[in-house]
Parts: C-alpha cells; sequence; structure tokens
C-alpha cells in the first residue's frame, strides 16, 4: 500500500480537552478507525523556538513526545483536517511511504 507516514511532536505539557496531547493524538487516530499509531518519548530535544526540551529527574512535563502513524492518502486528509478543526496547532512531518506486513494477515 501506498500512504503517507505522519509524524506530530509534541511534549507532555501540552494538552488538549485536559489530556496530553500525545495520547490524545492517539486515542482520535483509534476512534478515527487508523490501523495503528506509536507514541515515543525521548530524553531531549528542541523546537522551532529553539528551546530544549527534556525529561528533568523529578519533572517529566517537559519531555518531548513523537507520535507517528502509517496512514492512507484519504486518511492522512481526514486526521489533519480534524485536527484543524479542533483548533490543534502542532508540528508534524508528512512523508509519503509504501506499508504493509510481510505475512498472510
Amino acid at each position: 500500500m501506498y500512504g503517507y507516514q505522519l509524524t506530530f511532536f509534541t511534549q507532555q505539557d501540552r494538552t488538549h480537552k485536559n489530556r496530553c496531547l500525545g495520547e490524545w493524538l492517539i486515542e482520535e487516530a483509534l476512534c478515527m478507525g487508523i490501523k495503528g499509531a506509536t507514541m515515543f518519548t525521548a530524553a531531549e530535544g528542541f523546537g522551532r523556538e529553539r528551546k530544549l526540551h527534556f525529561v528533568g529527574y523529578f519533572d517529566v512535563s517537559d519531555q518531548p513526545i513523537e507520535v507517528s502513524m502509517a496512514v492512507s492518502e484519504e486518511a492522512a486528509s481526514i486526521f489533519l483536517e480534524h485536527l484543524k478543526q479542533e483548533g490543534i496547532d502542532v508540528f508534524y512531518i508528512k512523508s509519503p511511504i509504501e506499508f504493509g506486513t510481510t505475512g498472510n494477515r
């Protein structure tokens, strides 16, 4: 199959509707029928404002988070439009990919 990899970058303390934005993105993908999404956490990174974000020993609120999913062209358009309608302001990458499984599922 051909489609897109959508990757969103945020941090632990960003929220939407009183939920961690990363968790909210995962739940929305699930509710919209996207077949899979993965959330990664990182030790540190920096964003467009050039501020260093990192996980502290006692405080993980600034921890960088990445949410990634492989989707069809239609699902990518629908998901990005949904984020726009929800007023979500998050950096993302949309990369064309080929995806599938190696087994007989």
